[in-house]
Formats: C-alpha cells, structure tokens, sequence
C-alpha cells in the first residue's frame, strides 16, 4: 500500500497489516470480486419459486473479523462511513445488515484506493458519490 500511514491512520495497523498478508490480490479485482473474496458479497438462497434472504459466507476469515471490528469503529468515527450507515439503517436496513454493507465499502474502497493510487479521503469522497 502505497498510503501505508494514512489508511493504518483511519482504519488500524493490525487490519492494514492482516489486509497486506492475508489478501495480496486487492487492487487488481473487481469491487464485487474483492468483497467475495472476503467472504462479504451477498449470494442468494433462492430454490424454484422462492426467494430466500441474502446471506454472505466464506472467504477469508481473518480479513472479514478484523474487517467488522474496522467497520464498528468506522460507524462511530469516519464521517462518511458514518452517514453511509445512518442513511442504510433510516432507510429501515436491519443493524448488521447495514454494518455487512459498511465492511463492503470499506473494502470496495480500499480495492479502489490500490487500483487508482489515491488517498482514503478522495476515495471515500468519491465512492460516497457514487451510491
């Protein structure tokens, strides 16, 4: 990571440092590849005519725990993440619901940030601007 101090700033050493050893593909994918990756894309659970809820399962737990533990803290401290939470729950999102969609932007973000070379606040800024 090129802004090593500023993302382990925002988003703690032992989440960068997980996220450089445990998931060395992130910048070179797709927002929705690099979420599945990390075990947090929705798939369905659907059969026939019925439609199941959403559910996110595997991909690598390291990332994903030290990721919700990320996301918490985000919700109450980065501004943008903050409102992107308060705007999912308002709309009537179930609180982890929400949260799940939170650890989505953070690494949909993060994806972004390696891919483009930008910093966290232009590319927070800019992800915002796009949902």
């Amino acid at each position: 990571m090129t802004h090593e101090h500023e993302i382990s700033d925002t988003l703690g050493k032992v989440f960068c440092t997980t996220v450089l050893a445990k998931l060395p593909e992130l910048g070179t994918l797709s927002g929705k590849a690099a979420a599945a990756l990390v075990g947090i894309a929705p798939f369905p659970d659907d059969s026939g005519g019925r439609r199941g809820r959403r559910v996110i399962r595997g991909g690598r737990y390291p990332v994903r725990s030290k990721l919700y533990m990320c996301a918490l803290s985000a919700i109450r401290c980065n501004p943008v993440l903050k409102q992107f939470h308060e705007r999912l729950r308002a709309r009537g999102k179930l609180g982890k619901v929400a949260l799940v969609a939170v650890m989505r932007k953070i690494i949909v973000i993060l994806n972004a940030m390696l891919k483009s070379n930008t910093t966290w606040r232009q590319a927070s800024a800019a992800a915002l601007e796009e949902n």
